[in-house]
């Protein structure tokens, strides 16, 4: 079974639409499948109180101003859909809201995907399902209750999902990483199982798919240090190569 290779950019685009382009040219000169991105609706995710807290960051001195730094907008998410079509490489995203997802819907991506602290959120997770398109559900921070619930809304729906072991600290160490899990999962929920991950080298990506993984999502960067929460548990570009 051939691996789907998804460059997670996530955030990792700090906003900046050429620091984006160019990391969709990583991961297609990487031979990667697609690349995924997170979207949120800043207001529906964090509380006022968190959003008017003090954060110093390149775009102004809130949580506020640095979370909408992050974000795209639709005339953004058009010019990251009309540069993907050009490269012929896939792409979606992660919404972490209702609103999000029915933001992301206006491209028709190919698939989508639940990130791991959205698990819970039921609702969003219907909200998906009912879309129908293969959706990668990451499993980091869950329970196996929390799992089931996700598996059965998926199966009720008749929506086609994997599960993606996941570890969700940033970066991973490799001692952590549980791979034994991956076999786990996919006999008790009789699913493929990709694997999402976060350690900073590669080990662990090539022994998780000699345990015959059906994704394998790295986050990628143009450079470790750049500013970023995400970056230092990314992957620079010849590391994904």
């Amino acid at each position: 079974m051939s691996i789907i290779i998804i460059g997670e950019i996530g955030i990792n685009h700090n906003g900046d639409m050429s620091i984006c382009k160019q990391l969709i040219d990583v991961a297609k000169e990487a031979g990667a499948d697609c690349v995924k991105f997170q979207k949120r609706d800043i207001n529906q995710v964090y509380t006022q109180e968190f959003l008017d807290s003090p954060r110093e960051s390149r775009w102004g001195t809130t949580q506020r101003e640095q979370k909408l730094g992050l974000e795209f907008s639709a005339d953004e998410y058009q010019e990251i859909e009309d540069y993907c079509k050009e490269k012929e490489l896939e792409w979606f995203a992660s919404a972490w809201d209702i609103n999000s997802q029915k933001f992301l819907r206006q491209f028709n991506p190919k698939y989508n995907k639940v990130a791991s602290a959205m698990i819970v959120h039921t609702e969003l997770l219907k909200e998906i399902a009912s879309e129908g398109k293969h959706t990668f559900i990451s499993t980091g921070m869950t329970t196996y209750d929390d799992i089931q619930t996700a598996v059965d809304i998926f199966r009720k729906a008749n929506c086609s999902f994997e599960l993606m072991h996941t570890i969700s600290t940033y970066p991973m160490k490799i001692e952590d990483a549980n791979l034994n899990l991956i076999k786990t999962l996919r006999e008790k929920f009789d699913c493929n199982v990709g694997y999402s991950g976060h350690a900073v080298r590669l080990a662990v990506c090539y022994a998780a798919a000699a345990l015959g993984i059906s994704s394998l999502e790295r986050h990628i960067t143009l450079d470790r240090p750049m500013y970023g929460s995400d970056q230092s548990a990314s992957v620079e570009p010849a590391g994904f190569r």
